[in-house]
């Protein structure tokens, strides 16, 4: 009878990567995190395809609790169901020119993150976390902003593959935390990226029929794109700010109600 190793994660927001030695002597990467708390080693029977899986619902689960990259999807993807005249947004008329325009971002997202992600792990692009994090934050702020005052009326595909190469180095900071073993980067690199993939599908299922269905509402361009585009650079900004100086926004503004009184007296 196989003997059966189970690992338990207690962290509700961790996500933890470590490798399991079998009693072959070969090492078996598992991921422990909240999509996937508890983890079986049963006797040395660990296939890649287990390791596939792992890694795909890590990927899925990355983008869908990612707001950042959310958000810099939303911004992309709310004016795919308008066109721009006269300085005005107008709602397109057929849903296939909408498709279009949805299928040209994704696909240069999807590209761009797919070539630093896999760059990132032939050591081409050695770069510290917090400047990364804080190009994200900013590639938000950027794309909500283009929405305000559009530069990129027409290619908005073009944004997304420019700043799709910022979020790829992103998720390289996701798979290098959990310091996978050389023989299993293969398998986990393919899998992540296409459980990223997965992911990002599922958002555009649910954000472009709503979209397309509400393009000729009165609300659509002045609140769901115009209000909705101000929102997130606020809390993109914030981001940029927390990130960029390695401090809590919570924080400063703690610090700014106590050395107000001081400064004002």
């Amino acid at each position: 009878m196989k003997s059966a190793t189970i690992f338990s994660l207690i962290s509700t927001l961790s996500i933890v990567g470590c490798c399991v030695s079998r009693p072959t002597g070969k090492p078996t990467p598992a991921v422990l995190s909240p999509s996937q708390k508890i983890w079986h080693l049963q006797g040395d029977s660990v296939s890649w395809i287990r390791t596939f899986l792992d890694y795909f619902n890590e990927g899925v689960w990355h983008i869908w609790t990612g707001f950042d990259h959310i958000l810099f999807l939303c911004s992309l993807l709310l004016p795919a169901v308008l066109s721009r005249h006269a300085g005005r947004w107008i709602g397109i008329t057929e849903f296939g020119e909408a498709f279009r325009n949805v299928l040209k971002i994704v696909t240069a997202f999807t590209l761009a993150h797919s070539i630093t992600l896999s760059l990132e792990y032939l050591g081409s692009f050695p770069h510290p976390s917090r400047l990364v994090e804080s190009a994200i934050a900013l590639s938000v702020t950027a794309a909500a902003l283009n929405n305000l005052r559009p530069v990129v009326e027409d290619r908005l595909w073009l944004v997304a593959f420019g700043f799709g190469l910022v979020h790829g180095l992103g998720f390289a900071n996701v798979l290098a935390e959990l310091g996978l073993p050389a023989g299993a980067l293969a398998v986990a690199l393919v899998s992540f990226n296409l459980g990223v993939e997965a992911g990002q599908l599922a958002i555009v299922s649910v954000i472009l029929p709503v979209a397309y269905l509400c393009r000729h509402r009165w609300f659509y361009p002045r609140l769901i794109l115009g209000a909705g585009s101000w929102a997130i650079a606020a809390v993109a900004s914030i981001w940029l700010i927390e990130r960029g100086l390695n401090v809590s926004f919570f924080t400063l503004l703690q610090l700014a109600h106590v050395s107000g009184p001081a400064f004002g007296g």
